[in-house]
């Protein structure tokens, strides 16, 4: 999971190496986020919480984050996208209470996402690179074409 590293607030760019991808529950689960950034560290935290609870079933972790984002009154208000991953699965996670496992294993989120999500399934498809410098490739076509993403990347693996 990649990232670039652009903060901003409105039309001004006020972090350029922010971490927007961590490793949780004891680096088995990877966090990717967009959006406000403190709703973000938020939502991750309560995952690891709900992560704690579900004995790491990630699955049933993002299900349950999900709802009581839906459903808490002041989980409501959070504005944020987030990225969830283990070894076995991708989720798209949002507080409208979507959890999408996408079916190519590939997704992206932010203001970049679409252009990063294209990039990378046409280097999926069309070259033989690893899929680390995919991915790193994918979110450099998108810091060129997206002005709220920068060429500051940043990958985690498990």
């Amino acid at each position: 999971m990649a990232a670039d590293g652009q903060v901003t607030l409105g039309s001004t760019v006020v972090k350029t190496k922010a971490k927007k991808v961590r490793k949780i529950y004891n680096n088995k689960v990877l966090v990717g986020f967009a959006g406000a950034s403190a709703d973000a560290i938020t939502l991750m935290m309560r995952l690891e919480g709900k992560l704690e609870e579900y004995g790491g079933n990630l699955a049933r972790a993002v299900v349950e984050l999900a709802k009581d984002w839906r459903m808490d009154r002041m989980l409501r208000r959070l504005e944020a996208l987030m990225l969830v991953g283990d070894r076995e699965h991708l989720f798209l996670v949002s507080g409208s209470g979507d959890v999408l496992e996408p079916d190519d294993n590939v997704a992206a989120i932010g203001s970049g996402g679409p252009f990063a999500l294209s990039a990378l399934r046409a280097l999926i498809r069309h070259t033989n690179m690893d899929i680390r410098e995919m991915v790193i490739e994918a979110l450099r076509i998108a810091a060129e074409i997206c002005i709220y993403t920068n060429h500051e990347i940043v990958v985690e693996e498990l």
